[in-house]
């Protein structure tokens, strides 16, 4: 399959870099969320959505076919087989189409799994690193500020159902990823080995007990982040509000919010 191309660098975890990125991820994922309360409901948001869903896929797909060029060619990264990789993509349908399953995934991936590449990146550089800089932060802050907007901005609440779904793709990525690793010698979604940086797996064991300990503290995890909003009390606050609905899309110049049988649409 090629060898892997030694990087020509990489960005300090914690660095002034990062640090800057995380502070700036607070404020973007703050101003949308009030943003998106506003447009609530009404024609605005249909277009915000659908802006924000096709500016997501072209750079997904425009990033994963550079990556795939001759010059650029990485084994070890090139191939979409990351978490992230599938991430963007499912991020950017959830965008244009409100699926339910895209929106499950991308609320349960988005703060947990992408979470760990916001907290402890592992960005390597090997020709243009003010590009690979901007695309992997963007990529990455996207999908942690995307499921954040659906939820506490438009109103989308997890239920038990995308829990399942969400973690049986789980499962099938980790499938994939673990075939892809096995015939190509790669590391993709760091189950053949921990990453070379310092990361949350470190604390987890070596391998495969971290693997382990993963889908354990991953069920559990997004068994606590589903319950608050499955309680008795949380469905009768809020009745009106929406999560994981394939929505029917309001006409041209209708502002006004869908009925709440078109709001609670299951996936």
């Amino acid at each position: 399959m090629g060898n892997a191309v030694e990087p020509a660098g990489r960005m300090t975890p914690y660095g002034a870099e990062h640090s800057l990125v995380l502070v700036l991820t607070v404020i973007v994922a703050v101003a949308l969320v009030v943003w998106a309360r506003r447009i609530r409901g009404t024609v605005h948001e249909d277009r915000f959505l659908s802006i924000a869903g096709w500016t997501m896929l072209v750079i997904t797909v425009v990033w994963t076919l550079w990556g795939m060029q001759p010059a650029q060619w990485n084994i070890e990264q090139s191939l979409p087989f990351h978490y992230s990789d599938a991430l963007r993509l499912i991020t950017a349908i959830a965008l244009l189409t409100r699926a339910g399953w895209a929106i499950a995934i991308t609320f349960f991936w988005g703060l947990t799994l992408n979470l760990q590449s916001v907290i402890t990146p592992d960005l390597n550089y090997f020709d243009y690193p003010v590009l690979e800089f901007a695309v992997y932060w963007f990529l990455h802050i996207a999908a942690l500020v995307v499921p954040i907007v659906f939820v506490w901005g438009l109103g989308y609440r997890p239920t038990w159902r995308g829990y399942g779904v969400a973690y049986a793709a789980t499962v099938a990525w980790a499938g994939i990823a673990i075939l892809v690793n096995a015939i190509t010698g790669a590391n993709y979604a760091y189950l053949s080995r921990a990453p070379e940086g310092p990361s949350i797996l470190d604390v987890l064991g070596p391998w495969p007990a971290y693997i382990l300990w993963e889908a354990v503290i991953i069920a559990v995890v997004w068994a606590l982040m589903t319950w608050p909003f499955q309680t008795k009390t949380a469905r009768s606050a809020l009745v009106a509000d929406r999560w994981a609905t394939v929505r029917r899309k309001p006409p041209a110049g209708d502002t006004t919010t869908p009925t709440s049988a078109e709001q609670m649409l299951q996936p």
